[in-house]
């Protein structure tokens, strides 16, 4: 490499020096202090509270809920991204693009919007609410209505993290096991599917801590009733409303965990694909 070139991709030192500085500034400020403060927070007033906070009826219905709405939306998002990439990849059709742009929608749509569609379609003055009172049928206000936001909002995490991979993979696999004779299945299963495995995993984890955390599309359609329809992260903001400021952050913490193990299993993912 010439001198030219190495001085064209070297800054000098005062530029990396501040860049990194504004980076550990950042980092520290807005992403570790506040988990520090926390752990701080919730441990302030000794283990009895926090444990005690933990163990009430109302912090384990939020945490039912919450992994319930969970292990429905991550599987059923896990299918629907992995069969609309592999279709956009794959194949060649009419509204292709327009699919692709669809998937991108809750990105840009605010989760509160997001729920606020679901009462104009579930709600008393809905476009099926009439329906569903005259057969007895409990959508909004319910787990029900959880699980449809927290579908919605989650929907592109699996499907654009399999996109660009599978885009850079190419047909050539799959067009030669087809003329070798397997079919449609059979290809998926022992070509496309374990060369995306890392990348599907990955989905699942960003799609998993998502619906764990997700707060304004359930908080319009959850009705915020105790022990009912409160996931996590509505339980810890009633908590902090009524001035149990220990309690909300025992809680809080709880989600803080999972924050950590979830990037614990994204960091092994990246270093198990990264690994010949």
């Amino acid at each position: 490499m010439s001198l030219q070139q190495r001085s064209a991709t070297r800054e000098p030192a005062f530029v990396r020096y501040l860049l990194i500085t504004m980076m550990l500034v950042v980092f520290i400020g807005l992403l570790l202090l506040p988990l520090i403060l926390i752990f701080i927070e919730a441990f302030k007033q000794g283990l009895d509270v926090y444990f005690h906070a933990l163990v009430d009826a109302d912090t384990r219905s939020a945490l039912k809920l919450t992994l319930l709405t969970a292990v429905i939306a991550v599987p059923l998002n896990v299918i629907f991204g992995t069969a609309t990439a592999w279709a956009i990849t794959k194949f060649q059709f009419k509204g292709k693009t327009l699919l692709a742009t669809l998937i991108d929608v809750p990105f840009s749509v605010s989760p509160v919007i997001a729920g606020l569609m679901l009462v104009l379609i579930f709600g008393t003055q809905g476009w099926w609410g009439q329906w569903l009172q005259d057969h007895n049928i409990q959508i909004l206000y319910a787990p029900p209505a959880i699980v449809l936001a927290t579908i919605f909002v989650t929907v592109p995490f699996v499907a654009r993290e399999l996109i660009p991979l599978m885009q850079s993979q190419g047909t050539e696999e799959e067009e030669a096991a087809i003329l070798l004779g397997a079919s449609g299945w059979t290809t998926f299963w022992k070509i496309t599917l374990p060369n995306i495995k890392w990348g599907l995993l990955y989905g699942v984890i960003l799609c998993n801590a998502r619906a764990m955390g997700e707060f304004g599309a359930v908080s319009v359609v959850s009705g915020h009733i105790r022990g009912e329809t409160n996931t996590l992260p509505l339980h810890i903001e009633i908590l902090y409303n009524d001035y149990q400021y220990s309690a909300a952050f025992a809680v809080s913490s709880l989600l803080a965990f999972l924050a950590i193990f979830t990037l614990l299993i994204k960091t092994w993912i990246e270093h198990k694909k990264d690994t010949p």
